[in-house]
């Protein structure tokens, strides 16, 4: 994954990244959890009426230029620029969201690293309950905590890996996925859908994601949801104070800055 207007020291500063930059484990796990803190997970382009740009360039300067976010193609896309320029091996795998109470297609965006002797799974794109780190693959049906989330990994087909999460108690799907290679214009038709299609939640709704070492804050539609140290706050947002919420809380330019 490559862009030629693409910089390791532009991107570092824009993740507020200030590690070494060796392909290793502990430059993976701290470029993500940068990455994971300030860019936002944001559909604020196909809110405005845009289908959202796969080309290279453009997600460059969207997120490093202009210091936007992005839903999971762009904010991955973003995050194997890195790993390309530090020599980091990866592949895309496409994922099935399973949080749906029917079978919906593969039209996540995820990554495996192959480092240190092992797979890891890494992914910045997932909304409210990704994971925080990088997974390894072969650690299966063993509780994860990263931070105040907990995750874990199975295969209960014995062929695809799904992904959950500990919500309120209880274990919920996340995706699922396999290892066949996915090349990167192979999600050009999800994103068209994702971007387009009335059914698909982000152009239903505005939904916006920043995670932090505490929590999250989550905004979808009106609502805004705060997530710190276990702690749950929810509140129902004014139209006038959108543009606030936007700008204070997430980082970004508000709905006017985008249209």
């Amino acid at each position: 994954m490559k862009a030629e207007n693409f910089a390791l020291e532009d991107y570092f500063e824009r993740i507020g990244y200030r590690g070494t930059a060796r392909a290793d484990l502990a430059t993976l796990t701290g470029l993500m959890r940068c990455q994971l803190f300030t860019v936002p997970f944001e559909n604020l382009d196909v809110q405005a009426g845009r289908i959202v740009s796969l080309v290279p360039e453009e997600i460059v300067e969207k997120i490093v230029g202009r210091r936007r976010g992005g839903y999971c193609y762009e904010v991955n896309g973003l995050f194997c620029m890195a790993l390309e320029a530090l020599g980091i091996p990866y592949q895309f795998v496409a994922a099935r969201p399973m949080f749906y109470p029917v079978r919906r297609p593969k039209t996540h965006m995820a990554i495996v690293v192959t480092l240190e002797g092992g797979q890891w799974l890494c992914d910045l794109g997932f909304g409210s309950y990704g994971i925080r780190a990088p997974m390894r693959l072969d650690r299966l049906d063993v509780e994860v905590r990263q931070d105040d989330d907990v995750f874990m990994l199975s295969r209960p087909d014995g062929r695809e890996y799904l992904l959950q999460a500990r919500v309120n108690g209880e274990w919920l799907r996340q995706f699922a996925f396999d290892l066949s290679p996915q090349e990167w214009i192979d999600f050009m038709p999800a994103n068209y859908l994702n971007s387009t299609h009335p059914e698909a939640i982000f152009v239903q709704k505005l939904l916006v994601v920043r995670h932090a070492p505490d929590g999250r804050a989550i905004l979808l539609g009106d609502t805004l949801k705060t997530v710190k140290a276990g702690e749950v706050r929810v509140e129902s947002l004014a139209a006038e104070d959108l543009d606030a919420v936007l700008v204070d809380i997430f980082g970004l330019p508000g709905m006017d800055g985008v249209l």
